[in-house]
């Protein structure tokens, strides 16, 4: 029986883009799996994601991940939610897979159940319209396969932004929370009067950064 798995890493940050993973192995290796310590990957150590994905490599029989950069968010952001999208680019993935899959398991970001699934399926080529999906809060903590896909994620993005940083200067992880983050965005937008390229305009971090040179402007008036 083949399954798959799909999570996404990067969905919260201002800087970078998000990542979409999804692994495809035989019901049998999610064993495997699990016995070397395959878990959502928020709950592993860089060192233990990286050594991982090579186990996850092997035991699947189709992986992939999307980027979704900066960019395309911020244009289709001005036409969607961010649940929309993620729902966008998991059915791409879906119906791109060579596999034919028995079952997906997909991380849910929708609270009530049954809602992401519903979005999933409106983008879903004729061929999958009958696949099982199981779209659930925690999966990626819940199935393994799910794990999986979220090691996958997690290790492409964090990639990616390590050659945004060596690129632009180092901006930490890109998340609102991030001391490094804030301290580099405040900074560019003084020094640059603009965002970063990299930045997701939506984002409340983004735009306060914004607001803050126009009330300095009037501060200064």
């Amino acid at each position: 029986m083949l399954i798959a798995g799909i999570d996404e890493a990067g969905r919260g940050p201002c800087f970078g883009p998000m990542t979409i993973g999804i692994a495809v192995m035989d019901k049998e290796n999610e064993k495997q799996l699990k016995i070397i310590g395959v878990k959502d990957s928020k709950l592993l150590l860089p060192a233990k994601r990286e050594s991982l994905i090579k186990e996850v490599e092997i035991h699947s029989v189709e992986r992939r991940v999307l980027v979704v950069e900066p960019i395309e968010l911020n244009d289709l952001m001005s036409q969607y939610s961010l649940n929309e999208i993620e729902a966008i680019k998991i059915a791409k993935l879906i119906n791109e897979l060579e596999s034919k899959i028995d079952l997906i398991y997909v991380d849910s970001p929708d609270a009530v159940k049954g809602a992401f699934e519903k979005r999933i399926r409106k983008y879903l080529d004729k061929k999958h319209e009958k696949l099982k999906i199981i779209a659930e809060n925690k999966a990626d903590t819940n199935y393994i396969v799910v794990g999986a896909a979220s090691i996958l994620a997690k290790v492409k993005r964090d990639y990616l932004i390590e050659m945004l940083c060596e690129k632009y200067g180092d901006f930490g992880s890109g998340y609102p929370s991030d001391p490094k983050t804030q301290k580099y965005l405040a900074d560019y937008v003084q020094k640059n009067k603009k965002l970063p390229p990299f930045s997701r305009i939506f984002w409340k971090t983004c735009t306060n950064a914004l607001g803050m040179i126009g009330q300095r402007k009037l501060d200064n008036y």
